[in-house]
C-alpha cells in the first residue's frame, strides 16, 4: 500500500477511498464536535484530486487571507519535520491544534507522510489524558501549555510528549524557564502559512537550549537591505520575503528580533516593541504590549498597555526604570479589557494602534 493512499487516525487505518464516506457521516452527526468536523474536512481536501489546499494566514499583520498551498510543499515539510526528530512510521503523535489552519493541517500531513498513528485531542480539552498516554510527537500553542502546567501533575504530563513543538505566538519568558527543566525535548518554530509550517527550531530544553532558530535541511535564509528575513527553499526559484526583523549568525541559524510593521519611529529613533517587551516580562502578571501613540514633539510615543481592570501603576513605572534605559520608558501606561486576536491567539497589534489612535476602547 502507498504512503499516502491511507491515515492511521486513532489506532484505526482508514484508506483514502472510504475518507469521502467517512467525511459525509462525520459532517452529518450532531454529536460530532465542530473540531472533530474540521479533521475529517481536511482529510477530504488532502485525498481530493486537486493539488493543492486551501490555508488561511492568521492576519495578526492585517486581514486573514485565503492562500493556496501546493501538497507536494506540504508534504517536504512533512517529511523535513520527520527527519529532523527521526520519527518513524507506528509513532503515536498527537494533533491537538484546529485543523482550520496550517499548523494543525501539517499535522495531519505529517501522519500521512510517516504512516503514524494520530491520536486526535479537543484544543480547548483540559489534556488529563497525557496522565495515562505517551506520545513521540506533538504540537501546542503557549496557552494550551500554560493550562496544563497550572496543573499539579503538569509538569509530568507534558513529558510524556517526548518531542514537543511550541508555536503560533510569543512564549514568555516565564514560560520558557518553565519549559527549560522539562526532560522532553521542547522546542520553539518558526514559520508561516506561506511556508506550510515551520521551517526552523530553536531548542528550549535540554542541552541544546537556543537563542538561535536553526533551518531544517534544504532551507537557508539571508537578510534583505531593511534586515529582514528572507527564506530560501529549494522548490522555490525565488526567495519567501517576510517581515520580521532578523539578526543572522550564519545562512542556517537566525534569531528574530521583531517586525518592521511593529516598529516605532518617535524622536527619530527606530524600537521595536518585541525587545522591550522581552525586558520587562517576568514582572507585569496580566498579558501586555509596548505600541504608541501620537506626540507632538515626538512625533509617536512609547505606550505600555496591558490587559485587564486599571490598577495603581507607581510600582510599575518604578520597576521599568530599574529595568529599562531612559530613552526606552514609556511614556504612558494604558489598560484595555481585552486585546483584539487572531483565531491563534496572536495580538493584533496593528487594531491596538488604530484604537488609541483614534480613542477607542477595546
Amino acid at each position: 500500500m502507498n504512503w499516502n493512499n491511507f491515515i492511521i487516525l486513532n489506532n484505526q487505518q482508514i484508506p483514502a477511498q472510504e475518507i469521502s464516506k467517512v467525511h459525509a457521516q462525520k459532517l452529518a452527526d450532531p454529536t460530532v464536535a465542530d473540531w472533530e468536523k474540521d479533521i475529517y474536512i481536511f482529510l477530504n481536501e488532502w485525498f481530493s484530486n486537486s493539488d493543492f489546499v486551501m490555508a488561511q494566514t492568521s492576519g495578526s499583520t492585517g486581514y486573514p487571507k485565503s492562500i493556496e498551498l501546493p501538497k507536494s510543499l506540504m508534504l517536504k515539510s512533512a517529511k523535513r519535520t520527520i527527519d529532523y526528530f527521526g520519527l518513524k512510521a507506528d509513532d503515536q503523535i498527537l494533533l491537538s491544534l484546529s485543523c482550520k489552519f496550517i499548523a494543525g493541517k501539517m499535522m495531519v500531513v505529517r501522519a500521512i507522510a510517516g504512516q503514524m498513528n494520530l491520536i486526535t485531542s479537543d484544543p480547548s480539552g483540559n489534556f488529563d489524558f497525557l496522565q495515562h498516554e505517551s506520545f513521540d510527537f506533538g504540537a501546542m500553542v503557549p496557552i494550551q501549555i500554560i493550562k496544563i502546567l497550572e496543573k499539579p501533575m503538569g509538569k509530568a504530563n507534558l513529558q510524556n510528549i517526548r518531542n514537543l513543538l511550541v508555536g503560533a505566538s510569543a512564549i514568555s519568558v516565564t514560560m520558557e524557564e518553565q519549559i527549560a527543566q522539562l526532560s522532553n525535548r521542547v522546542v520553539s518554530t518558526y514559520g508561516m502559512t506561506e511556508t506550510a509550517s515551520h521551517i526552523a527550531i530553536r531548542e528550549l530544553s535540554g542541552t541544546r537550549k537556543s537563542e538561535f532558530y536553526h533551518c531544517l535541511s534544504g532551507i537557508s535564509v539571508s537578510l534583505n537591505q531593511n534586515d529582514c528575513l528572507q527564506i530560501h527553499f529549494p522548490e522555490l526559484t525565488e526567495p519567501l520575503q517576510t517581515n520580521d526583523l532578523a539578526k543572522l549568525q550564519s545562512n542556517t541559524t537566525f534569531q528574530i528580533l521583531g517586525r518592521a510593521d511593529s516598529v516605532i519611529i518617535s524622536g527619530g529613533i527606530k524600537y521595536s516593541p518585541e525587545a522591550i517587551e522581552k525586558k520587562l516580562e517576568g514582572f507585569i502578571g496580566n498579558r501586555f504590549i509596548i505600541s504608541s501613540a501620537p506626540d507632538e514633539k515626538l512625533g509617536e510615543k512609547l505606550v505600555l498597555i496591558i490587559e485587564g481592570k486599571p490598577s495603581p501603576t507607581a510600582s510599575i513605572q518604578e520597576r521599568m526604570k530599574a529595568l529599562l534605559p531612559a530613552f526606552e520608558q514609556p511614556r504612558m501606561i494604558l489598560f484595555v479589557n481585552q486585546f483584539p486576536v487572531t483565531n491563534s491567539g496572536k495580538i493584533i497589534r496593528g487594531e491596538v494602534k488604530r484604537a488609541i489612535r483614534e480613542e477607542r476602547t477595546f
